[in-house]
């Protein structure tokens, strides 16, 4: 099964993707992750990719897709993999569409205030690096490993508004061309992790018996 999922900072994305690899035995492909493990290999797309970085340029599409499709040649992607943070614009999908056909692209729908409860209410430990939630710790920010849990500059409200707005500008034309191409399917995620993760489950065994 060769998918794609789509959703917001904070929807539950890394929660959904791993349990879906797990329910049907395909790798998870992250680019920011193949692109760390290239620089970090020093491979010459390594190379490539660390110098837009160090200039802070953004990855050239047809680096970024080159990337990816050399990815999905891998073995073990023969029987399906989930595509996680590609692609993420149009001109990205087309290209994914010149080397694979995608079975489906989950899109992970919730609202924007639930968002920025989930995403500003974060706490991450300075020392440990745990992660926690402000409605867990009920005004307790020690850690456990005896460090203190903070908020991340990335976590602000004014910060997380920007990221939100910016992921829709660039969403929405992905979401529509998909949903042109009768890929997509549309998940409810503003409800508890299992709930989400059955209707993905029952979407996706629906999608395979056809």
């Amino acid at each position: 099964m060769r998918l794609i999922l789509l959703g917001a900072p904070g929807s539950g994305k890394g929660t959904q993707a791993a349990l879906i690899v797990k329910d049907f035995g395909i790798p998870h492909i992250s680019t920011g992750e193949m692109f760390r493990q290239h620089i970090r290999q020093g491979t010459p797309l390594g190379l490539l990719v660390r110098q837009y970085i160090d200039e802070g340029k953004l990855v050239p599409d047809d680096v970024v897709v080159e990337m990816v499709a050399e990815r999905l040649r891998d073995k073990d992607c023969e029987s399906g993999f989930l595509l996680d943070g590609f692609p993420r614009t149009v001109p990205q999908a087309q290209a994914l569409g010149r080397h694979v056909e995608i079975d489906a692209v989950l899109n992970l729908n919730i609202g924007k205030e639930l968002l920025l409860y989930r995403i500003s209410g974060r706490r991450v430990c300075k020392s440990c690096g745990d992660t926690s939630h402000v409605e867990w710790l009920q005004g307790n920010y020690g850690c456990p490993c005896g460090g203190e849990y903070v908020q991340r500059e990335d976590d602000r409200e004014e910060t997380v508004l920007k990221r939100l707005d910016v992921y829709e500008e660039q969403t929405k034309p992905l979401i529509e061309f998909y949903k042109k191409g009768g890929k997509l399917i549309e998940i409810e995620a503003n409800r508890e992790r299992d709930d989400v993760h059955l209707e993905i489950k029952q979407a996706l065994s629906k999608l395979k018996t056809k």
